[in-house]
């Protein structure tokens, strides 16, 4: 009877791993990706731990709900251009950051070029390529006008989720050298963009000539620290902050940019 039992309980001990093994090896690959990084507990530690203060420019593309800005400035103080091309969302973040002249809301992302588009809306995977819950109109800046006519010449901190676009972005940087006018650059690069990876390992390839990496978790997170000499010789005319006090009530218009 003894030994009918401790059969039975192996086999089951056994019959349960068999289990969690097959759903390890059939879950999506972006669920098995994102465990090491909540491991980690990223969100609260790698994308919020940065050398900032209250002077410092941060972008930030794909801002949502503006709970990521409002943590960066909440700790640093810092300056925050952010970028949401969806204006219901756009709308929901100035009224919550309406009493905070460092943050300023563009109702539009910042791209390869100008144009108008369909997003798929989904909440914060609000997408050009995927087809969401239904379509919304939004508009698209080309990065470097946007930079030009706000007189950007140093970012310290630039996040980019932005479902997708971040590659015909950073391809726009990397080829504008304005890549180098970026210290940090945060992104969170998507799977779902035909030739993603082949795109995603040129893209790093070129950073890395500018860059280096602080930390990475492909197709979850990564951050890319502008090289220190290429800091130190760059010849920089750095913008008075004044020039970004305006009140996030203040929604700029995105056509004063094309």
């Amino acid at each position: 009877m003894d030994i009918r039992l401790k059969t039975s309980n192996i086999l089951r001990k056994s019959s349960g791993l068999l289990n969690r093994i097959a759903m390890w090896v059939h879950k999506p690959p972006q669920r098995k990706r994102v465990v090491p990084w909540f491991a980690n507990n990223g969100d609260k530690t790698l994308r919020l731990d940065y050398d900032l203060n209250e002077n410092a420019i941060v972008f930030d593309l794909g801002g949502y709900e503006g709970q990521w800005s409002s943590d960066i400035f909440n700790m640093y103080g810092c300056w925050i251009h952010v970028f949401e091309p969806v204006d219901e969302f756009a709308q929901n973040i100035a009224r919550r950051f309406a009493q905070n002249r460092k943050l300023v809301v563009h109702p539009f992302g910042l791209a390869e070029e100008n144009r108008m588009i369909k997003l798929g809306l989904d909440q914060n995977g609000s997408s050009i390529f995927k087809p969401g819950t239904r379509l919304v109109n939004a508009r698209l800046v080309r990065a470097i006008d946007f930079m030009q006519a706000y007189n950007i010449s140093m970012i310290d901190l630039m996040k980019i989720n932005i479902e997708g676009g971040e590659y015909d972005l950073l391809e726009h940087l990397i080829e504008s050298g304005y890549v180098l006018r970026i210290k940090n650059i945060q992104v969170q690069f998507h799977d779902f963009v035909n030739g993603a990876e082949d795109r995603m390992r040129r893209i790093q390839a070129a950073l890395a000539q500018t860059h280096y990496l602080t930390y990475q978790f492909l197709f979850v997170w990564e951050n890319w620290h502008i090289k220190d000499d290429l800091l130190e010789n760059s010849v920089i005319i750095i913008h008075k902050v004044e020039r970004f006090a305006t009140p996030a009530t203040e929604i700029i218009d995105a056509d004063k940019y094309l």
